[in-house]
């Protein structure tokens, strides 16, 4: 009689607050199959180890790690490990405003994408995601990804955007003014009349630079000058917009060099 086989199950999920995003969710499945679904989500999905078999609309498929995978809202699938050592995986789930329904037609015809771009990106959405504080830098991310997948699944309506210098500044004067408040990416597009995936080119083809890395140097610069005036980190962090002291410290050491603390102890004080 052949072993029963192990089942691994390790999930964790959140929802984020970042517009369009529903659910994130990563997982860790060996010796387990989903049967028939559906979501009324769009499912974008990356596997990080092994591989994921799946049939959609009487198709089977499957999910190398050099793809990511674009299931359309309420169209049946499965999904099962492809070896037996499992596999894991990262997917967030999106909602209508992104991706419009005109584009489920070719997502089922080939919902499995060998784009490394977008395997890069999305990567980087999900590393986002897990930062609270970061939901700029997130819908920066998820907006770039929304217009490459419309890219490639509607190829022929991919085209170059000319840079913006105007757009761009206006964008700029709009994070100045709310360094501290912080501004949602899909405020700042409808404030602009612009997409959203439009406006973060702008921005970076301008400047040089992303909107979520622009708000987040203005925020360090004013917690800089906050802490030689030998505030503590903790209110520092609450001042200049930051989630928490911990969201404050990341970005400080990565832009700095040092903690907070560190920075503020090590302040030399004329009189």
């Amino acid at each position: 009689m052949a072993a029963r086989q192990s089942v691994t199950q390790e999930v964790t999920a959140w929802r984020p607050r970042v517009p369009g995003v529903t659910e994130v969710f990563h997982a860790r499945f060996t010796g387990y199959a989903y049967p028939m679904h559906v979501h009324d989500a769009w499912t974008l999905l990356i596997v990080d180890d092994g591989a994921v078999r799946y049939d959609l609309d009487r198709h089977e498929h499957g999910t190398p790690a050099d793809t990511v995978t674009l299931l359309p809202p309420h169209v049946p699938h499965n999904g099962s490990p492809a070896t037996a050592d499992g596999f894991r995986k990262r997917v967030v789930y999106l909602d209508g405003t992104l991706l419009g329904d005109d584009l489920i037609g070719a997502a089922v015809d080939g919902p499995d994408l060998r784009d490394p771009l977008l395997r890069q990106r999305v990567g980087l959405l999900h590393s986002a995601l897990a930062r609270p504080g970061d939901e700029l830098e997130a819908e920066s991310r998820l907006a770039l990804i929304g217009e490459r997948l419309r890219g490639l699944l509607r190829p022929r309506l991919a085209v170059h955007e000319p840079a913006d210098p105007s757009l761009a500044g206006a964008l700029r004067e709009l994070l100045d003014e709310r360094v501290a408040d912080g501004l949602a990416l899909e405020q700042a597009a409808r404030l602009l009349h612009a997409h959203p995936a439009h406006l973060v080119r702008a921005f970076s083809g301008a400047y040089g630079i992303a909107p979520h890395q622009y708000l987040m140097s203005r925020r360090v610069g004013r917690a800089r000058r906050l802490l030689l005036d030998g505030v503590p980190p903790g209110e520092t962090a609450a001042a200049t917009g930051f989630y928490d002291q911990a969201h404050l410290t990341r970005h400080f050491r990565k832009l700095v060099g040092v903690t907070p603390g560190r920075y503020r102890d090590s302040a030399r004080y004329v009189g």
